[in-house]
């Protein structure tokens, strides 16, 4: 189903950035809801932390996420706006892998609406380490895709007394790594997690904005508003061969963000049994 055009076509759509994610959201968003976007240009997002460290981040992803919109859109004036919020460290489930955790949220104020989508992903280069030698940088370097993905470096882990980032190239990173480490102590580097320094960061913003346009697109049966999105998932998916309940996806759960109405999907993944293989009964 489609998005009425009475919801976004036509309007201007505040993209709330200062990390070059617009070159990903606005061709995007522009084709496919007919807005017209503009890139914020008064609001510093960093105020509300950094992946460096020297501003933390207070408030968790979510709220930090809304107040990039409401605080972008009141100092620019806008009633419509978009922003991502990306969160680092081990994936929930996957113990010890990085993962690149992404929400991104729509913010309409003339229509009462606050759309979020979530990507969690293990393709991230999010890395970090204690550098005392060159051989320990050149081994960081390979292992993070350097230089198409740029590192920051400083004195230490919570020292900012020298830090220095988006930096792209070999030349640059061993003469700061030697002026660190002339003192004899070792210096810190890390990943740049900022978007415009982190392809395989802004290919999942990408991923993350497609799946938010297809919520956008898909409208409540009850009130016609966007935004009608899975809200949970239920396992209990029969064994082909046993018939005892799995712990696959059997049904998704569905609600409107607008008027609350629900509804239930069953067999979202086009099966109506499991493979005994993943069955707790025939394979425990």
């Amino acid at each position: 189903m489609k998005t009425s055009p009475d919801f976004f076509s036509g309007r201007r759509l505040l993209v709330v950035t200062k990390h070059h994610k617009e070159e990903v959201i606005s061709p995007l968003f522009e084709r496919e809801l007919g807005v017209k976007c503009h890139l914020s240009k008064k609001f510093d997002t960093d105020t509300l932390g950094t992946f460096s460290g020297e501003i933390t981040r207070k408030d968790d992803a979510l709220t930090t996420l809304r107040k990039k919109c409401l605080e972008g859109m009141q100092s620019e004036d806008f009633d419509l706006a978009i922003a991502t919020e990306g969160s680092f460290g081990n994936h929930p489930t996957v113990f010890f892998a990085p993962a690149n955790d992404e929400f991104i949220m729509l913010l309409d104020k003339k229509n009462n609406l606050e759309i979020i989508e979530r990507v969690l992903s293990l393709e991230t280069n999010y890395d970090s380490s204690v550098l005392h030698t060159k051989e320990d940088l050149k081994a960081f370097l390979d292992k993070v895709q350097f230089p198409s993905h740029a590192v920051i470096i400083k004195n230490a882990e919570k020292d900012w007394t020298r830090i220095e980032k988006g930096i792209c190239d070999f030349e640059t990173i061993e003469k700061i790594f030697h002026e660190l480490n002339a003192t004899g102590q070792p210096c810190f580097i890390e990943t740049d997690m900022r978007a415009m320094y982190n392809p395989t960061r802004m290919k999942i913003i990408k991923e993350v904005s497609l799946k938010l346009i297809n919520k956008l697109h898909s409208v409540c049966p009850e009130c016609l508003y966007p935004g009608f999105g899975v809200i949970g998932a239920e396992a209990g998916l029969l064994c082909s061969s046993c018939g005892m309940p799995t712990r696959s996806t059997s049904a998704h759960n569905y609600q409107c963000q607008h008027c609350m109405y629900q509804s239930k999907v069953l067999y979202p993944n086009g099966k109506k049994f499991e493979d005994p293989m993943y069955c707790d009964f025939c394979n425990p």
